[in-house]
């Protein structure tokens, strides 16, 4: 039977109780106000979870994928956009942990690990969504340097962070394989940023286009090999799907749990709500299915840690799996709570707008779908 080491259960224990403190009070103001969440980035910056997962070489604590995304889990559970935190922080960096020089994690990792800088992820562009091999930024050799031209859209974060991972075309005559990755800081001449989207959920985190006007980049700041950027780019998502995974639990498990306890106070007919066997159902569903995904993401956490073969397969399941759930519980919640549930004075309604951003962001869910697919037509199921 499958358990929580005592160190995990500790890290749980411990994110929890900061964001039951820090984090959830200022949920509503910040999706009301549409404000970057600082108290919360500046209260998990204090405690180690604004970017548990950078090496303890570097500054950070160390984290591996399992803890990571138990503390990603708690956090949504609070507020989801402020789960965007150590979410983004992390796949922002993980280019140049699969495949940066020791100076690049040495020059940008420490930064993020002290809680002095946050790292974004520039892959999407406004004619390359889903088909993220079509883009159009450019990134020409001039001497010793790389100069970025382009726009990168809806980019988690921007304008906030301090640092980009940006792929760009370096040579296009090679399609996917003519794409590169650069590590880009917000001060470099040449960057600026679009205004604000405004959005569904997920109000606290700013989606912001990025704007690279002939951004002239050091050859030292290529992350990884000249033309290999997409590969890389789809190694990160792999192992950055299971962060959505928990981030979707964690919306799911903080709307049953708020469910449940309205439920058991609301009295309708001279008795509790939580009496009558269709709501009961319906709360049977939400625990059962909540359950499943979190060790469908767990297992899938491991297969992250490890490196595993099967990782593409279970971080895309658990990501589609999980990000369905959480709409599915989040909207049943809503259901719940009846007309209230429908008004802003309960955070169910903030939670199912939340929610639906993980069935779309680090490829939609019926991208999910066609690479789950794959992986089965290939047989990677005979091999579990």
């Amino acid at each position: 039977m499958f358990e929580l080491s005592e160190e995990h259960r500790a890290i749980r224990e411990a994110v929890r109780a900061v964001c039951e403190a820090k984090v959830a009070p200022h949920a509503a103001e910040v999706d009301e106000r549409a404000e970057f969440p600082q108290a919360a980035y500046e209260a998990l910056a204090a405690s180690d979870f604004a970017a548990p997962h950078v090496p303890e070489a570097y500054g950070g604590a160390g984290a591996d994928a399992l803890a990571t995304a138990i503390v990603i889990e708690e956090v949504a559970r609070a507020c989801v956009s402020s789960s965007l935190i150590p979410a983004v922080n992390k796949l922002g960096t993980m280019p140049l942990l699969l495949d940066g020089s020791e100076e690049l994690k040495q020059r940008f990792l420490s930064p993020v690990a002290a809680g002095e800088a946050m790292f974004s992820y520039c892959l999407s562009e406004p004619e390359a969504g889903s088909d993220a091999a079509s883009m159009r930024t450019r990134a020409s050799r001039d001497g010793d340097d790389w100069v970025l031209d382009g726009v990168k859209r809806w980019i988690t974060n921007a304008g906030v962070s301090q640092y980009y991972t940006v792929f760009a075309v370096t040579d296009p005559d090679k399609g996917s394989r003519g794409i590169s990755c650069f590590v880009v800081d917000k001060d470099d001449e040449g960057v600026s940023f679009g205004a604000p989207e405004k959005k569904l959920g997920i109000k606290g985190s700013p989606t912001r286009e990025v704007y690279l006007d002939k951004v002239r980049v050091p050859a030292d700041r290529l992350v990884g090999e000249v033309d290999g950027g997409f590969g890389l780019a789809m190694r990160v998502l792999d192992h950055t799907r299971v962060t959505i995974a928990a981030q979707a639990v964690g919306v799911a498990q903080g709307a049953l749990d708020f469910a449940l306890g309205y439920v058991k106070e609301r009295t309708q007919f001279g008795r509790p709500v939580a009496d009558f066997q269709g709501l009961q159902f319906l709360l049977a569903d939400a625990g059962m299915k909540i359950e499943a995904a979190r060790q469908l993401t767990y297992a899938a956490a491991g297969r992250s840690e490890r490196g595993d073969a099967d990782l593409t397969f279970f971080g895309a399941a658990a990501k589609c799996f999980a990000s369905d759930v959480a709409m599915e519980v989040t909207t049943n919640a809503v259901q719940a709570l009846g007309g209230y549930g429908y008004t802003k004075d309960y955070p169910v309604e903030r939670m199912m707008r939340d929610a639906k951003i993980t069935q779309i962001y680090e490829g939609t869910n019926q991208v999910q779908r066609i690479v789950v697919a794959r992986q089965l037509l290939d047989g990677v199921q005979s091999r579990l």
